[in-house]
């Protein structure tokens, strides 16, 4: 699909406010423009949303995106997927984390002209789930469940420059606080590959319980927390030993998890299963080692962020189709944002004013 053609589709669509009121909806705070994107799974497309006015522009693009990433410099999203016309979608027990699919690709776009489409294209392997950039922006990683192993992508070649081994079908991946290594969350082998982010290899395994799903480090890199999806809990690994550490029961079927730049807590989400979706969050205090609080959002809760200034979560609603935000000091949500269908992953960008 080319770039002309997909500018011609770009379409606006209505956003839906839910609790609270539109007035202080920026939380800009002398910090810059903030917009939240969303890997529309369902609908072949990306959504922004510009969170002065809650303004939502869903562009379609050429995959079936499943998950979602902005660069450390913001200046370019990266988005992984099926090719649009395969027809696969998520369907089944596992709502996409386990089920087989036909090789997919990597897509690059401006974040600031998105109806442009595509800056790059890149065939990345089978199954492509998730996708980070490293903090200079050289490589792009990228989990290809099919393959059982990591695509690493040079940015500058728009070539994948290496291949790493996992366990079997990996999917969630963040890269550590630091930058020196990725925990990679391999669905079916029960474990994390930690891969060392200069040598380009995988350096540990780690056994961490059933269905591990998504990865998220707490901002000192201390803790890395697992979501289970088999188990509704969520694991906790020391990364100076690499140990697991204990498990904290959550919702059900925990997918994604983010901690606030504080390091205080941590936020599940829990999407449930495909005949009975959940609509919840769970929220983990760091210090005691437990949920404290659960929050109601949209049914199939699936992708979580935070923002960079830690007032604000949000969190996709997979089987509703939108964005919940959520104050997080009094840990209520304010709104609910229509955006594409089947969003997926997540990502959260500061443009500095």
């Amino acid at each position: 699909m080319g770039r002309s053609v997909l500018a011609a589709l770009a379409a606006t669509v209505f956003l839906s406010i839910g609790a609270g009121s539109a007035s202080g909806s920026a939380h800009a705070e002398g910090s810059g423009v903030e917009f939240v994107y969303t890997a529309d799974e369902y609908g072949n497309s990306v959504s922004a949303i510009d969170l002065r006015n809650r303004r939502v522009v869903t562009t379609p693009i050429p995959i079936e995106p499943h998950n979602i990433q902005i660069s450390a410099d913001g200046n370019r999203l990266l988005a992984v997927g099926n090719p649009a016309d395969e027809g696969h979608g998520h369907a089944g027990k596992d709502e996409g984390h386990g089920a087989p699919e036909a090789r997919g690709l990597l897509v690059i776009l401006d974040p600031d002209d998105l109806a442009a489409g595509p800056l790059a294209t890149i065939p990345v392997g089978d199954h492509p789930a998730h996708v980070v950039v490293d903090r200079d922006g050289r490589h792009a990683f990228v989990t290809n469940a099919g393959d059982d192993a990591v695509a690493v992508v040079d940015l500058a070649k728009n070539a994948i420059v290496r291949t790493i081994t996992t366990g079997r079908y990996p999917h969630g991946l963040r890269i550590s606080p630091d930058g020196q290594e990725a925990y990679v969350a391999t669905v079916e082998d029960g474990s994390v590959s930690v891969i060392d982010t200069a040598s380009l290899t995988e350096a540990a395994r780690i056994s961490v319980g059933a269905a591990p799903v998504q990865v998220g480090f707490l901002p000192d890199g201390s803790r890395a927390y697992v979501s289970l999806r088999d188990e509704n809990r969520v694991a906790v690994i020391d990364t100076a030993t690499r140990q697991l550490v204990g498990k904290i029961e959550v919702g059900r079927n925990p997918i994604q998890v983010y901690a606030t730049p504080d390091g205080q807590r941590v936020y599940v989400a829990n999407q449930g299963s495909e005949a009975e979706p959940d609509d919840t969050v769970s929220v983990i205090d760091v210090t005691a080692n437990r949920v404290v609080e659960t929050i109601r959002t949209g049914r199939g809760a699936h992708g979580v962020v935070v923002s960079d200034n830690g007032t604000r979560v949000f969190v996709t609603n997979i089987v509703d189709g939108t964005v919940s935000v959520i104050d997080e000091a009094s840990r209520t949500v304010t709104a609910n944002v229509r955006v594409g269908k089947g969003p997926n992953g997540v990502t959260f960008r500061t443009v500095k004013e």
